[in-house]
This record gives structure tokens, sequence and C-alpha cells, in this order.
């Protein structure tokens, strides 16, 4: 599309999932809508997350599940547009789905439903789109319009919409211009990190741990006063899976995270037991019933202990075997950073903003949504809904 300089009642800028369900939304209301996106298509976050079948939701959307210096502000949102919503309009485009654990639903078939469905939205309601174009500029005039200068032309517009995420993925495009933009009208950006990420390790465990990478164990890992009970994976560079993902946006660096590796049971009933039944098994052949034997053969030199038949152990050594079991604890070294987090944690400051409209409450006119605001959802969809929901609101009052 051409542009020469052009009015719109709303500019959105950003294309991803929060910043086209806001266009959709505000040019339902009648309004007239500009999408701007330094990419060449939109949605490209959605296309790979979920594995490209795209995690769009969960059954249980609580409040209590997002990270937010102000926990009550995605309340209202949240309660505004709910995951039953967004679930109506899946099924009205008959996108089909299914729950894949702990409420989690995915595509049955690809993210590209759910890009598609988006776009038909905003295509229905004549939303206009701006592909490969940079914001050079951005300022506010006297009679109080927005006045957006781009590398394809200038737009001016009533409400401006910042949808540009955080930092997480460069890859795919992430920049700082939400934060930029904030600070630009005297908002505070709170300090950001990955978040969602697997954890980095020193040498002394990532050595060993390395030759058995790709095994995966339920586990509960904790740390500050919180835990998650999924999936472990040992990877080449640390740990991740879902368990880890969690529990790293609650982790600080330095911190040591507690490792349960037998979560649905009591390993020390199980050490007793075999005393009793089968003292004469090797420790090694004894792990091998619950745990991978590639994994046992790394644990046990990481906790000082010989492959001796158990009866062997004096009660200083089973000890040690039960609470290593129950409470591994490891200090990461770090995370795998922006380049495979998932989300980002901090942002901009809700304090500015109405948890009502996501409004900035001290410059009328213009929004914050999605990820670019202090606002981050566990694992699971959670973070798709609160663009959905972010989103809508906005696009109610734009």
């Amino acid at each position: 599309m051409r542009f020469s300089q052009l009015k719109f009642d709303v500019v959105v800028i950003g294309a991803g999932a929060a910043g086209l369900f806001c266009a959709a939304t505000a040019a339902k209301r009648g309004r007239r809508v500009l999408v701007v996106d330094h990419a060449k298509r939109p949605g490209k976050k959605i296309l790979i997350s979920g594995g490209g079948r795209c995690n769009f939701t969960n059954y249980y959307i609580e409040p209590e599940k997002y990270l937010c210096n102000n926990p009550h502000f995605c309340k209202s949102a949240l309660s505004q547009y709910t995951q039953w919503d967004f679930i109506a309009l899946v099924e009205r485009y008959n996108i089909a789905y299914h729950e894949k654990t702990l409420g989690q639903l995915f595509c049955d078939d690809s993210a590209k439903d759910i890009v598609a469905m988006l776009v038909s939205e905003c295509e229905q309601h004549q939303v206009s789109f701006s592909y490969q174009t940079e914001i050079l500029a951005v300022e506010k005039r006297d009679d109080n319009q927005y006045h957006i200068n781009t590398s394809k032309a200038d737009f001016d517009c009533e409400s401006l919409v910042i949808a540009t995420g955080g930092l997480s993925m460069p890859k795919l495009g992430a920049t700082p211009f939400a934060y930029k933009i904030a600070e630009q009208f005297g908002l505070q950006v709170l300090p950001t990190r990955a978040g969602l990420v697997p954890f980095t390790l020193l040498p002394e465990l990532k050595t060993p741990l390395a030759e058995v990478s790709g095994v995966s164990m339920p586990t509960r890992i904790s740390a500050n006063n919180m835990a998650f009970s999924e999936d472990m994976l040992i990877t080449h560079r640390g740990l991740s899976g879902p368990a880890v993902l969690q529990i790293s946006s609650y982790w600080q660096p330095g911190d040591d995270i507690n490792i349960d590796l037998y979560p649905n049971g009591d390993f020390s009933e199980v050490l007793s037991n075999a005393l009793q039944e089968q003292p004469n098994v090797s420790l090694k052949n004894l792990l091998n019933v619950n745990f991978a034997k590639r994994f046992v053969e790394k644990l046990l030199p990481l906790i000082g202990l010989d492959n001796v038949p158990i009866k062997q152990l004096n009660h200083k050594q089973q000890a040690r075997l039960v609470d290593t079991i129950h409470n591994w604890t490891v200090k990461p070294s770090g995370t795998e950073g922006y380049r495979t987090a998932e989300v980002t944690l901090g942002g901009v400051n809700t304090d500015h903003l109405s948890s009502k409209t996501m409004e900035v409450k001290t410059c009328p006119g213009l929004y914050f949504i999605g990820e670019a605001m202090d606002v981050t959802g566990w694992l699971g969809g959670y973070n798709f809904q609160w663009a959905w929901s972010s989103g809508y609101v906005a696009g109610q009052h734009a």
C-alpha cells in the first residue's frame, strides 16, 4: 500500500498478538486503524510459539499466575476479555484445538491458523497495514494529535498504541522501542530480564550433565517461595523443560534452585523397602528403576556415592542420598538470556497506566499493551491471553 501523509483515528505500532487484536477491536467500533510494523509480515512470534502450534490460551487463567509490580493490575483486563471469549473466537473460525497439559490449549494444525484469524478480523473491518516500515520519530502535538514519522510516510492519529513487545527473541525482531517511547513520555521502565528461559550451569555440573542431554524427568523445582511440578530437561548448556522455564521467572541471579527428583513419592520409603527386601541390590540398579540409567551414572559421582550394594550404605550416606533425591540444590550460572527467552520480565511500570483501558494516565491517547509493560504470565498460554485481554481493552477505548 502506498501512503502519503495520512490521518487515522488509531495507529497501532506492532503487528504481533496484542497489536493485531487491538487493531481489530478498535476497527469494529468504526475507528479508522493503521497497523505499522518493521517486519515483512504479521505475527512472527505467534508462528513459532508452541512448537509451531501456538499455545493460544489456558483454561485456568487467574491473576495470581502473572508477575507484576502491582499484583492487582491485570485483574480488570483479564475479566473484561476472558479465555472463554478467545476460545469462542477460535471456534467461530473452526480452528481445531486440544488441551495438552494443565489447561494449555494448542492448535491441532498450525499457529498459522491463529495469525490468519487475527488478520481476517482486521481485514473485515478495513484495518490498514504498513509493513517493513521504520519508525523515525513520534511526537505529541499541541492539538493532542500524535505524529508518527516513518520511513514510508508521516501519519497522524488521535490514539497511539504501542504493541512492540519486549526484548525476548531478538532474532524475530525484538527491540527496546516500547521502552524508548515510554521514557520519551516520562514513564518509568522497570528493570528488564529474560523470563521463561533455560538455565546455564557452571562447568563442574554442565560438563557431566551435557553427556546425558535429552534426558527428561518429572520434577518439582522451587526458588524464592515458589515451586512448579513439571518436567525438567537436561540440555548441552544446562537445564530446561517446563519446570525450569517456570521457575526462571522467579529466580534471581546468584540464587540456588532446589530440585525434587522424585516429586510423586517418598524416596526414603523406596530405600527402606529395598534394604529389607533386596539389600544386595546395587545402588545404581536401585536408582535405575526410578530414573534414566544415563542420568544415574552422572548423579552418583556428583553426590559422592559409590555404586555399592545398598546394605553397605551407612546412615549418613543413606540420608545424603534421600536428601539429594528430594532436595538437589543447584546454583545456575545464569540463563540463556533473551536469545531463547519466551518473555521479558519488567517493562513499562503499570502504575502509569489505567488498568481498565491501558491508557497512560498522564498522556491521553497513548496506550501500552502486551509484553511491553510489566506484566508477565506463566508458561502455558498465559502471555497470549494477556495479549488478547490488554489488546481488547485498549481497542475498546483507543
